[in-house]
């Protein structure tokens, strides 16, 4: 039986709860703040939620998952138990036209978001550092796939197309990302929640490196449309220029390998939210309409 609570990982009185009420033996954050765009104009959310709800769920973790809960030197735990922190590539920061970011690539975050999850990632790091709490760090590349918010830039971008919308595009378009299908990052976590071993960071990427121009443009001649929409707006601070990951750990020690084309993935998703776009009409609200017109159309 799969059972669903909604709340807060800030809420101690709630995660308390969830430890107490059932045998938890595995915890993988994928929860945080995300886009970009909103922790320029809303920094404390995401420190928040990123950083403080991340350390009230190690802090409660660590408290069940100890064999001696009463010796707070004690290192050992209960046999299986394991906390997964799901991070980004852009923790590290921005690579130049060549290379990709390997595990001891240094952090070096360029806008509140990253700086964020960053900061959750060195406190999970110290969690087993100080107190043995088993942990993986997973960073990975750009993903896409169903049910992605459209604020983000693949959907943004299909929605619009749909609705003859101007697609607004940070300054050049020339930011290059590794786009990753959502259900190999699943596949990545899975193999690393069994097989990882404790205290270990493993990079996630698709191999599929596009310009944000170069994107868009493949989306506008799958549905037919013109590249008149494309509207070119000032760039936003700290944007940074490429990412790109090397997943060779990851592949060579687990044997994890990513299945999709980005081909592949990325026809399969525009077909995705032609055939939802009930759920796309949903999901926007007048909340959305705001954010939207905040970001892209008073620039």
């Amino acid at each position: 039986m799969t059972l669903l609570y909604e709340g807060d990982i800030r809420d101690k009185e709630l995660v308390e709860h969830l430890f107490s009420t059932h045998d938890i033996e595995v915890v993988i954050n994928f929860t945080a703040e995300s886009h970009v765009d909103r922790s320029i104009e809303e920094s404390e959310l995401f420190l928040q939620t990123n950083v403080l709800g991340t350390q009230n769920l190690l802090e409660v973790a660590k408290k069940h998952w100890k064999l001696k809960p009463q010796d707070k030197y004690s290192r050992s735990f209960k046999e299986g138990v394991k906390f997964i922190q799901i991070s980004t590539d852009e923790v590290y920061g921005s690579l130049g036209e060549v290379g990709s970011f390997t595990e001891r690539t240094p952090l070096a975050p360029n806008s509140p978001y990253s700086a964020s999850k960053a900061s959750a990632d060195l406190l999970v790091r110290a969690y087993y550092e100080t107190f043995g709490i088993p942990i993986n760090i997973t960073r990975c590349s750009n993903n896409y796939g169903p049910y992605q918010f459209p604020e983000k830039l693949i959907p943004l971008m299909i929605h619009n197309c749909l609705l003859c919308k101007e697609l607004p595009i940070y300054g050049d378009g020339l930011q290059i990302r590794d786009w990753l299908h959502v259900e190999d990052h699943c596949r990545a976590i899975d193999i690393v929640l069994h097989n990882g071993m404790s205290g270990e960071v493993y990079n996630v990427g698709g191999n599929n490196e596009k310009t944000n121009l170069e994107l868009v443009r493949l989306i506008i001649n799958y549905l037919g449309q013109s590249e008149t929409l494309i509207k070119h707006i000032k760039d936003r601070p700290g944007h940074d220029r490429r990412y790109a990951i090397d997943s060779s750990k990851i592949m060579t020690q687990l044997g994890w390998r990513p299945h999709y084309t980005f081909e592949e993935g990325i026809r399969e998703i525009v077909e995705w939210y032609i055939t939802h776009k009930d759920w796309m009409d949903h999901i926007i609200s007048g909340e959305y309409d705001q954010h939207y017109e905040e970001m892209y159309l008073k620039i």
